[in-house]
Order: C-alpha cells, then structure tokens, then sequence
C-alpha cells in the first residue's frame, strides 16, 4: 500500500512471470533434446517483469527544459501546464480518473478532477467531493495522530511499545520496538500479505485481532534498517486507539478531521452511507469494468477514503506547523519535529523522517508520501520552504502500470519547472568510475521482504537487484527503465554515489570493511538493498532451478513417450529387476518433484491475481507444504537409489547417457530440496 510495493501489482506481473518462465524453460529443454516433440509443445512467451522503478512506454514522458528563468507557480500558468499534461498522459496510460490539488501559501492554488470517477454512469471527478482511495498515504493521518500522542505526553518516541499494549512484541537481540522505530519503519519486521486487502463484502477489520494474529517476524535489529511495514504502521494506530481510549476511526474523525473541516474524509470500512455517492470506483483499465470495493485490513496503514479539497486542508495544516484556519492539529514544535527528524541511512540520500520521508530535489526540502491500493495510486508533496503542497490521485492501474510513472512524472516535472536547481554532477572519469562500481557488481535484495514464509521465493529469485558494471564504469541495475522506457544506466558522480544519466534519481552505497554493506536510492528512502547470501542468490540459483525443472519434465514426459515407441515397434523394456523398479519410481517421482515445483508460483499467481490473501487458500498451503516435506527428500533418495542402480548395472546394459542423466536426476534433486528448505518450501508456516 505504498509507492515501493509498486507493490502487490508488481509482484502479480512478477509472478505471472515466474510461472511463465517454468514452463518456457520446460518447452525449451524439449526443443533442445527432442525436435519432434518440440513440434508438439505449445509455444510460450514469458512476460517481462515489472521493474520497481520502472516506466510505461505508453506514458508519456515530461523532459526537464533548458535553464532558463522560471515561470511564477500561478494558477493561470499551473492550470494551463496540467491541462496540458493530465489529460494526455490518462488518456495514454489507460486511466480513467484523477484528482489534482496544489496548495501555496496557506490557500488552495488550484484542484482539478481529470476524467471519471465513474465511467458506466459519466460521473465527472470532482476535486471536491469525489473519494479516492490514497493507499499509504493515509499513514500520516495515523503518524499524526501518535505525534499528538507524544505531544501529550502519553506516549514517548522512544520507550518500549509494550508499555501501550495489550499483547507482547518479542525482543530482537534483546532490543525492544520502540515507536520512533515504527515511524521510521526500522522495528526490523519482515514484510507481511495475508489479510492485506479484501473486497468487498467483508468484515470490518478489527485492529486488535490483525496485529494479534498477523505479528512478523523480526529479521533486524531496531533502527538501523529501514524496511518498510504496513503492520509497524497499524500498530501505531493501535497504540493511539489504546492511549485515548477511543477508537481509531472516532479519534482520527475528532482530533484531525473535525478541526480541519473535513467532512469528505473517513478510515470507516464499509464507507458511511453519506459518503458511499461520492466514492470513486476503481479500475484495472479505463476500457475495463468497475472493480468491487477494496477493504483494508490493517486499517491504519491504508483505509483512508479522502476528497482532493479535503487532503488539502491536511496539507496546509503540515505546511503550516500543525494549523489551519486558526485551529491546530499540533504545536509547532511537534510538526517541526516530525518533519525534521532524519534516519541517515545512507548519507546523501533522501532520508526516512518521523511518518514522511524526505522526497528532496533540486535543492528544495520537499517530504511526502506514496500510496497504492490495488486500484488507487497516489502521493502527497508538501515542498517545505516554498510553502508549497501537492497531491495527485488516480483511480485505475492504468496499461503497464501506468499510474506509478504517471505521478512521479507530475512531481518531478512541476519540480522542475518551478523550482529548479543546479545541473546533475558531472560523472567521473572512466578508471575511478569502474573503481566505484565494481564495489557495487553483486546481487541484492530489499530489505523490505519476506524471509520466513514460502514468498520469500519470490523476493529473492524474482525481485533480486543484480548490479553490473559497463566498461564505461556505468552501473545497470536489474531492469530498471527511465521515463523514455528505455533501460536506465547510473554514472558515477562521486565515490560511492551514481546519478541516472538524463534523470535526477541519485543512488548511493554504504561501505563496511570495505564491502557494500546496503545501497539505496532518493525515490526509496523507507528500504534499502542488501546483499544475497550465496546460499539464496538468483545468480546461480534461478538457472540451476529452471535447469533441474526441465530436467525432471523431461525425465517424466519421455516415458510414456518410449513406452510409446516400444509398443509402435514391438520392442521390450530390456531392464528387469531392480533396474526396472529404479527405472519406474525414478519417473513417478520426477513428475511428482517437477509438478510440486510449479505448482507453488502458480497457487502464488491465483493468490495475489485473485487477492486471495485472506486465507482462502490456507488449506491448499497446507497440502503443498506437507507435500513438500514428503516428494522433495524422497525424491532426493529416489534419485540417489538410481544413480547406485545404475552405476552398478552390467556392462552394456546401461549407456552412458543414462549413468549420466541419473547424475544429473540427483544434482535435480539436491536443488529442489536446496530451493524447499532455504525458501521454506518445506515447512508447515500459513503466515505470509
């Protein structure tokens, strides 16, 4: 439910990937060892997946102009440059609706509704009434509202959460979370799915039985990696419901809607009566039909349903240290507190602060946050010193995922255009640029995953960062794309810091004993890369699997083939005994270990595809995990048992191709099982 998480729309395309990929690998092999049959099998043609930072090509991209004096941020200028923009880039992008509002100086500049929120009935959007659902950002009303705590004096920034609940967080290393760790996102919890969100009907989530029955582990110690948490956010919500003494929904309506005058603004799943008119409906496409209702489960992280007029008191309250119209949500103080208060993680990167993070650019001191649900894509910008706040809302995926480059593009057009700085840095020269950038040649992982659940498969052999470095000295990391679509390269500008070339988006690596110990970059600051284990990376792994999973479809689909072919000719199994038994069970159980081995990305596909994250699949898990536990190893032994047979077979019985390919059966195997116990494959865990 955030910007990153490109979020569970990236992983759906990842994973569609991945199951295509199996299977593509299979067909290959086929093709390679068997023309005839190659003949026979379907072709097909992997997706490519989904960058986290990359972008559409049916986006239209917004190039920085020539220095030149920059025009004054007027309504009349703004409204002509968005109306300029918007439309098109909708239009491009496939999205039916957006909301547009900018603040200055206390006042609304100007709100613009693009589109339809409602695309059957021609509802236009209107800035001022339409809901959009914004995803995360909905985290800094509840960031706000544990400010107002600790203004009070009810909670402390810095004192054991457990002090505040009612159920325990287990120590890390013996270190406590604190609740400057949640809103900086470094308690260390893994990332967390189930429950995330529904549709509607559904229950209304309950906070106290979510965080009861949804607690992550702890892969970090507290504060000092960021690794961004959607549960670290619901238990702050939590913390403030417990403190007050009223609801989280009552005391956000209380202490931050109603003095802010926003009577287009609830967190109540299902929606009030009053407000379900005014609510948006979601889309894929444009050309697509309506989606159903989203329900968020962990409510505090993301179930906001807000106006573009209403966020933009929110925005103005901010801009103004915590008031608005003569009313105040927080002292001075406080707001200059939360906005201030950095987790340098990786100096000179934008950084996390208390709830926002820092989204700085040209010079100007800008903080925000990102939001994504699965049908709303949103940020809010507030531009600090300039006085200045954005907030951009739309209502569909749009083709290729068109919304996150669509709102990026926004931000760093109007950035540039307004408020420009000096010219990206110039890139070293080629020898200290390759000297940089082969610290950084490796494979990465976020460290926003998961790490004790079977989706950690994903993480690590899908979602994996793999750094190279040209001759040049310029990185290539993975496939990220710039606003052109085209694959993004990072010159090297100063020791240990990259910048796009033809972008403003810096990367930056933090050295320890003389190796990376995290990279990250400005667009990203609440998670960091880190490196892979050689035990997990995707380097040696990936293609040693998809090798051992063709391997085995072939094993399987070539018996009843030459049981075919014995029968066409007249010809006899020539093996007996042992031989025979090894020959037959060896078959059984590479079908078995090759189907296992599909059958877990494509449960993951239907999963996330269908957002069925909710435990509706919790029994198939189950029977996949003891499946697991039982084909896996015995399979293993299987191949063991074959390999002996074969090897000790009379000569002349058995060819050498076939003492080799049980050689190859066995290493198969050893990576299966290899695959099943780092990925928790094997196991019996339904937290994910």
């Amino acid at each position: 439910m955030d910007k990153a998480n490109g979020s569970l729309l990236k992983r759906i395309k990842t994973l569609s990937f991945v199951t295509h990929v199996w299977l593509t690998i299979a067909a290959s092999g086929l093709t390679l060892l068997s023309p005839c049959l190659a003949q026979q099998t379907p072709s097909l043609t992997p997706q490519s997946p989904a960058s986290p930072t990359s972008v559409s090509p049916a986006v239209p991209s917004v190039q920085p102009s020539p220095a030149q004096p920059a025009p004054l941020l007027s309504k009349q200028d703004l409204d002509a440059w968005l109306d300029g923009y918007m439309p098109y880039a909708l239009a491009r992008g496939d999205v039916a609706g957006a909301v547009v509002v900018v603040v200055k100086d206390g006042q609304v500049l100007t709100e613009k509704g693009y589109g339809y929120a409602d695309m059957a009935g021609q509802r236009p959007v209107d800035p001022e009434t339409t809901l959009f659902r914004p995803g995360s950002v909905s985290k800094l009303f509840t960031w706000t509202a544990a400010m107002q705590m600790v203004e009070a004096g009810k909670v402390s920034l810095d004192q054991d959460v457990n002090t505040y609940l009612d159920f325990r967080i287990p120590p890390y290393q013996s270190q406590p979370v604190t609740l400057r760790n949640l809103m900086t996102h470094t308690a260390g919890f893994e990332e967390t799915n189930k429950e995330l969100i529904f549709a509607e009907p559904a229950p209304e989530p309950k906070l106290d039985a979510y965080l009861k029955s949804h607690l992550p582990a702890r892969i970090f110690p507290p504060g000092q990696v960021p690794a961004y948490s959607n549960y670290g956010a619901t238990l702050a919500g939590y913390i403030v419901q417990r403190v007050s003494g009223e609801t989280f929904d009552d005391y956000i309506e209380r202490h931050i809607f109603a003095p802010l005058g926003m009577q287009h603004a609830t967190f109540r799943q299902p929606l009030p009566a009053a407000l379900k008119p005014l609510m948006s409906k979601g889309y894929e496409k444009a050309d697509g039909p309506a989606k159903t209702q989203e329900v968020v489960g962990p409510a505090p992280a993301g179930s906001s349903a807000i106006s573009g007029g209403d966020m933009a008191r929110f925005m103005i309250a901010h801009l103004q240290d915590g008031e608005y119209n003569g009313q105040r949500i927080l002292q001075a103080a406080t707001a200059q507190l939360m906005h201030s208060t950095a987790l340098n993680n990786i100096p000179p990167l934008n950084s996390m602060l208390l709830g926002f993070y820092q989204m700085n650019r040209n010079g100007h001191r800008i903080i925000g946050h990102g939001g994504d649900s699965q049908w709303f894509h949103s940020e809010l910008s507030l531009f600090l010193d300039d006085h200045v706040g954005m907030f951009v809302s739309m209502n569909s995926v749009g083709v290729d995922g068109a919304a996150g480059p669509i709102r990026q593009a926004l931000r760093e057009a109007i950035t540039d255009r307004y408020f420009p700085g000096p010219e990206p840095q110039k890139p070293l020269d080629a020898a200290a640029a390759r000297s940089n950038g082969a610290k950084l040649a490796g494979t990465f992982v976020t460290s926003r995953r998961e790490e004790t659940s079977f989706f950690s498969l994903l993480y690590y052999l899908l979602e994996a960062a793999p750094v190279s470095v040209g001759d040049d000295g310029r990185l290539t990391i993975g496939g990220e794309k710039g606003l052109s679509g085209q694959p993004q390269h990072f010159a090297a500008v100063a020791p240990m810091m990259w910048q796009g070339q033809g972008e403003k988006t810096r990367l930056a690596a933090r050295l320890a004993n003389g190796s990376v110990a995290v990279w990250g970059d400005d667009n990203t600051p609440f998670e960091v890369f880190m490196p892979v284990p050689l035990a997990k990376d995707a380097t040696w792994l990936k293609p040693a699997l998809f090798a051992s999973v063709a391997a085995l479809l072939l094993t399987a689909l070539f018996w009843p083939v030459n049981a075919l072919y014995r029968r066409r000719y007249g010809a006899q199994l020539t093996l007996r005994g042992a031989q025979a038994v090894s020959y037959r069970v060896t078959r059984v159980a590479a079908l078995l270990d090759a189907v296992l081995m599909i059958a877990w990305p494509i449960t993951m596909v239907v999963m996330f595809q269908t957002f069925a994250l909710n435990g509706t699949f919790d029994p198939l898990l189950t029977v996949l995990h003891w499946a697991t536990i039982v084909v896996f190893p015995l399979a293993l032994l299987v191949f063991l048992w074959n390999a002996v047979v074969v090897w000790t077979s009379r000569p002349g019985l058995r060819g050498l191709f076939a003492r080799l390919w049980s050689l190859v059966l066995v290493l198969s195997g050893v990576v299966l099982v290899w695959t099943g116990a780092v990925f928790h494959l094997i196991g019996t865990g339904l937290t994910y």
